[in-house]
């Protein structure tokens, strides 16, 4: 084991400060905007790419189209005129940017559109007469440029002759096209770019706005004003949803706070009874120098003593089950056996008439705990009937039912899920003169529960009922 020895601090010294945690500056509103810019980067990077591969693929594939239909024009014009008249007029066509040769099957150009392309042929294409062939060339030396050239050729048969027409069109326009495209991309990205991280801070801002009023507005309720609540932004969205859930944090806290205040003043009284009784026993027995007095109130005495022990008890129990630690002993249990002791019991303390219609049957459960249940129940029936009470017992599929009937006053339709709650009064007739605290039929349906059963009131041919709800197996 580490011993820590203690020394005073030095003399001068301050308090101790505790280290400060390095946070990040990094909050949710530089993240978003530094998350948008990122994307919007990456997709700006991606699609700008992807846009320039399809309009250059466009404006290839536009261009192989018309070199090709110039060399179908070229072609016919050649079977209906001629080399020599094809020649001229391929000198005369100044306005078409295709250049144009026409290659014999000895391999000499015979027709062509500008003189410098008098000597070699351009392209090695030599389709058959009436098939098409294509293809694409670094750079024609007899073009005088350097861009890549599209070469289309069509094979033509004039009076027994065959001929090859070659049309080259250099890819000056379309990389001049691509390139201006390009740039405009690049000049333009770095703007969409901050406006996009503009708007995202200032989007982003405003949530955080909204957000920051919830929290002012949180900050503000304490336990002495738990009956505010936080303003629902008419937004339908995350932090309205957000807000609404803080507004139902809020009710529960209050309706727990409540229920709290409620159960402390209750408890209060009903321990100041017996405490005031027994103050009261030892005061009056206390002027008594005979001691005579003890005696006679020696029964008073225990009487409240073990009314405020029960009290106690219960109240313990109920703190268990608001803390979430009521523990069970789960094993098998004979349940007649349980309820024939409780009424054997209750017969010796009371002279009503009991009858018992009980069969054999086992559950699994706490026995003690199932015992304090039907203990509550059956002294609850015992309290309040006049002259009987009846205990049944049934099994329904997947539960078994305990009922326990008693001929006094019905608890009205209202009342019977009231009369479980802590410390319930429902008139003058159950009050605690009658020697109940109001907390047996709220422990009774709290271990109910945790057994995964239930306890409900109701009532049977004018008798007043409860029963006692258990599955059969855990």
């Amino acid at each position: 084991m580490v011993m820590e020895t203690l020394r005073p601090p030095a003399a001068g010294a301050g308090p101790a400060k505790e280290p400060v945690r390095s946070e990040s500056r990094w909050g949710i509103r530089r993240r978003s905007v530094l998350s948008a810019v990122v994307v919007v980067t990456f997709s700006l990077l991606v699609g700008g790419a992807f846009l320039l591969l399809v309009l250059q693929s466009s404006l290839i594939s536009a261009e192989w189209n018309n070199l090709a239909l110039r060399a179908s024009d070229v072609a016919r014009l050649l079977e209906e005129e001629g080399v020599r008249e094809t020649q001229s007029t391929l000198a005369e066509d100044r306005r078409s940017s295709e250049q144009v040769q026409i290659i014999d099957s000895t391999n000499q150009v015979v027709a062509w559109s500008a003189r410098r392309l008098r000597g070699e042929p351009i392209s090695t294409l030599r389709p058959a007469p009436g098939k098409t062939a294509k293809e694409q060339l670094p750079r024609v030396p007899a073009l005088g440029q350097d861009d890549e050239v599209l070469v289309s050729a069509r094979g033509v048969e004039v009076k027994d002759q065959a001929y090859v027409v070659l049309v080259a069109e250099p890819l000056e326009v379309q990389t001049d096209t691509l390139r201006t495209v390009g740039l405009l991309l690049l000049a333009a990205s770095p703007l969409l770019i901050a406006l996009v991280g503009v708007a995202v801070w200032v989007l982003v801002g405003q949530s955080l706005k909204t957000v920051e009023r919830i929290r002012r507005q949180v900050a503000e309720i304490d336990g002495h004003r738990l009956s505010g609540r936080v303003e629902v932004p008419p937004t339908g969205d995350e932090i309205a949803a957000l807000a609404a859930t803080m507004n139902e944090m809020l009710d529960k806290l209050e309706h727990s706070d409540t229920t709290h205040r409620a159960f402390f003043s209750d408890a209060s009284h009903e321990l100041r009874s017996p405490l005031s009784t027994l103050v009261t026993t030892a005061e009056v027995a206390s002027l008594d120098e005979t001691g005579k007095t003890w005696l006679d109130m020696q029964q008073t005495v225990l009487n409240e003593s073990s009314r405020m022990q029960s009290l106690v008890e219960d109240l313990l129990t109920l703190a268990k089950v608001d803390a979430h630690q009521l523990q069970l002993d789960i094993q098998e249990v004979d349940l007649e056996d349980v309820l024939v002791s409780e009424i054997r019991r209750l017969r010796t303390v009371s002279s009503l008439q009991i009858i018992a219609e009980l069969q054999p049957m086992r559950v699994r459960g706490d026995e003690r705990r199932l015992l304090q249940v039907f203990r509550n129940v059956l002294d609850n029936a015992a309290r309040y009937a006049k002259s009987a009470i009846i205990v049944g017992m049934e099994r329904r599929p997947g539960e078994v039912v305990v009922s326990v009937d008693n001929d006094g006053e019905i608890i009205s339709p209202e009342d019977r899920s009231r009369v479980f709650e802590r410390f319930a009064r429902l008139d003058a007739s159950r009050s605690s003169d009658g020697g109940g605290s109001g907390l047996g039929l709220a422990i009774s349906r709290e271990i109910m529960l945790a057994h995964g059963g239930t306890v409900v009131a109701s009532e049977l041919n004018g008798w007043c009922r409860f029963e006692v709800i258990l599955p059969l197996y855990l």
